[in-house]
């Protein structure tokens, strides 16, 4: 995990210490909870889902040297 410092408003800071009372956790465990919803509501950043598609580009050896233009034929053959 990294560190990180944010500021709240008293209310805000007050309303997370009660709820984390009650629920027996961390404050900062609450937050991550929070930003976890927030993060998966946004859309994509296409960018980011570029980066991460390039990530795997190569990564693997299928051992043939068409699979790039015989993929569904591969498949096809697989799945049957």
């Amino acid at each position: 995990m990294i560190r990180t410092q944010i500021q709240l408003t008293d209310e805000q800071a007050s309303l997370l210490k009660e709820m984390a009372h009650e629920s027996n956790e961390s404050i900062a465990a609450l937050i991550r909870k929070a930003l976890d919803q927030f993060l998966s509501k946004q859309q994509p950043n296409r960018r980011a889902l570029y980066r991460q598609a390039l990530a795997v580009v190569g990564k693997y050896n299928a051992g043939v040297h068409d699979i790039a233009i015989e993929h569904d034929r591969y498949l096809e053959e697989e799945f049957k």
